[in-house]
């Protein structure tokens, strides 16, 4: 499960990363590239909020050696980085139409 977790928190930060670079942004803080969704890719805060969260339980693992994850929140993380992937590609084929 700690896999899991630490695969999709990865993936949705690098997502998230660049739909922030695209609009010529760079953040200096790992969490600012959640809390920017609504505005580089008019993603809400049902998105926001569990990245939000997954990236405070990173941190404690990181940073505190304790990551306690359960089923529940490595299927909303999941499920909002695809939401993210699917958001940025759609805006990136636009940009390429």
């Amino acid at each position: 499960m700690e896999s899991r977790f630490d695969l999709a928190y990865n993936a949705a930060h690098a997502l998230c990363l660049a739909a922030l670079r695209r609009e010529g942004y760079r953040a200096r803080h790992r969490y600012i590239v959640f809390q920017v969704l609504p505005h580089t890719l008019g993603l809400g805060p049902d998105i926001w909020r569990v990245l939000d969260k997954c990236h405070h339980m990173r941190n404690v693992a990181e940073y505190e050696g304790v990551l306690d994850v359960e089923e529940r929140i490595v299927a909303d993380l999941v499920a909002a980085c695809e939401k993210v992937a699917d958001t940025l590609a759609a805006l990136l084929q636009r940009d390429h139409s």
